[in-house]
């Protein structure tokens, strides 16, 4: 896990009441944090996802979880380090909780 991954994991998703695990095969792919309970996806990208491959290959990732009705939130490596208090209230938003 990168070092943001840790902070949001430690700090975070693994003491929220919905059970979350780290890098879940959901078909092909690997979701670095996923919540069955309520089918999201928890994705920290780091700056090599904004090339031309990387950002089809995320748009393909998303697009296949969609299709399952899993619903994909991406939070940028620096959104973690920056404004962790904001990524943690839109995870919570998302989960329903807010």
């Amino acid at each position: 896990m990168t070092k943001e991954e840790r902070k949001l994991w430690y700090t975070f998703l693994r003491y929220l009441p919905t059970k979350f695990v780290r890098q879940k095969v959901l078909g092909r792919y690997i979701a670095d944090f996923y919540c069955a309970e309520r089918k999201l996806v928890v994705e920290l990208d780091g700056s090599q996802h904004y090339d031309g491959e990387h950002e089809k290959y995320d748009a393909e990732r998303t697009k296949f979880m969609e299709q399952h009705d899993i619903r994909v939130i991406r939070f940028t490596n620096d959104e973690v380090a920056r404004d962790f208090e904001r990524v943690k209230k839109d995870i919570l938003y998302y989960l329903g909780f807010e």
